[in-house]
């Protein structure tokens, strides 16, 4: 069976998700095509095609789209199909062209199925898996479903009429996108972000002791809205209180903008000894530092999942989180970590303060729970197998 995955990018050495997923299916005797914008140098688990060539040098551009339609005469019976299925939805002749041109490197390829990484790239190309005689799959992650709609009305109006199967992170996601649309008669799997087994902590016997004096925060994010890094920075302010010597670490970007705004916060609050901005890390220093934290704090707004509060949970870390979304399925409240009300950092601070006064049992205790929820629910190796299931089940 042959699988066309459209992504971004290649994924790099150090990202887990598509990696896991593109060796699990090829050792399972599945062929994988990857079409994207961008190819790694050093990507070569299996065939890649680049996306067209759509800005830069105006004569480049130009012999691209020569050089595109040259290619397309040879696939002449599937952009024709695609031409006649455009034409019905209503698309004027110009568009068209547009769309065979954007999606030509999947029209000159043959797939059983058409999977879209993200449920926003299947956006301008929701009639290619029909022309080409693939199913279509989609997966639902947290921006496709909680932040490009709230812009974009009715953006998968198409999407949902060509659809055959949806892979969604959460069923919190899947009730969101009934309520965009989606028909409940489409087969939904729920394949849940995973954690590599190596990355699990083993040492379950070990205390879980926070010194009074002394505590060290650590959040994942990017900077973005959100994420609400305003509530946990403000968390930290009032912790402060109590613990002198609180170390807060943020690990996650964003664009200058969301820079200089949250380092003038944490000036204005005079944390500038107490907030540590370590950017981007790559995983492998990302799950160090988690390790290294007595709590795990997540204030997001909305989360599909997250996959970084599910590798806290595996690393043994106490977590603290907000009571939305996704998180309501990675956290098991009062037993694997904490839930609490977005956007109260009063609440998160009382709550982190009754967690580091619980007895040394107690924490454990829930380090314990956390670890072995993520080791019978939320390994690699089981979504492989899901995803295998995903592509092969008969509906």
């Amino acid at each position: 069976m042959r699988i066309g995955l459209v992504i971004p990018s290649t994924p790099g050495y150090s990202e887990t998700f598509f990696n896991s997923k593109i060796k699990g299916l090829l050792n399972n005797g599945f062929e994988v095509l990857i079409f994207t914008q961008t190819i790694e140098p050093t990507f070569n688990l299996c065939k890649a095609y680049k996306h067209p060539k759509v800005k830069g040098n105006k004569l480049l551009v130009l012999l691209s789209t020569v050089k595109v339609f040259l290619r397309l005469v040879f696939h002449l019976k599937k952009v024709i199909k695609y031409y006649k299925l455009l034409k019905n939805s209503g698309l004027s002749f110009k568009e068209i062209l547009k769309r065979v041109y954007l999606n030509s490197h999947i029209l000159s390829n043959n797939v059983d199925w058409l999977h879209f990484g993200f449920t926003t790239q299947a956006i301008g190309s929701e009639y290619v898996a029909k022309a080409i005689g693939a199913k279509m799959a989609v997966s639902f992650r947290g921006f496709d479903i909680n932040v490009y709609p709230l812009k974009h009305e009715n953006c998968y109006l198409d999407v949902w009429k060509n659809v055959d199967k949806i892979h969604s992170i959460s069923q919190y996601l899947v009730d969101e996108a009934y309520t965009l649309g989606l028909q409940k008669s489409v087969p939904v799997s729920i394949i849940t972000p995973a954690v590599n087994e190596k990355n699990i902590n083993e040492s379950k016997g070990s205390q879980y002791f926070i010194d009074f004096k002394s505590l060290t925060i650590c959040t994942v994010a990017r900077l973005n809205w959100i994420k609400d890094l305003t509530t946990a920075i403000e968390t930290i302010k009032i912790l402060k209180e109590t613990y002198e010597h609180i170390n807060y670490h943020i690990i996650g970007d964003g664009d200058l903008k969301e820079r200089e705004r949250y380092l003038f916060m944490v000036n204005q609050l005079g944390l500038e000894k107490n907030v540590i901005f370590h950017w981007k890390l790559n995983h492998n220093d990302t799950l160090e530092l988690v390790s290294r934290s007595d709590i795990y704090l997540q204030t997001s707004l909305n989360e599909g999942f997250c996959n970084a509060v599910l590798e806290a949970q595996a690393l043994g870390r106490l977590c603290v989180a907000s009571n939305v979304g996704g998180l309501k399925e990675n956290i098991v409240d009062g037993e694997t970590g904490w839930l609490v009300k977005p956007q109260q950092p009063e609440l998160f601070a009382k709550k982190i303060v009754d967690v580091i006064q619980l007895s040394d049992k107690e924490k454990i205790a829930v380090s314990q729970n956390a670890i072995s929820r993520v080791q019978e629910n939320f390994l690699l190796s089981d979504q492989n197998i899901k995803f295998v299931e995903f592509y092969k089940a008969k509906e």
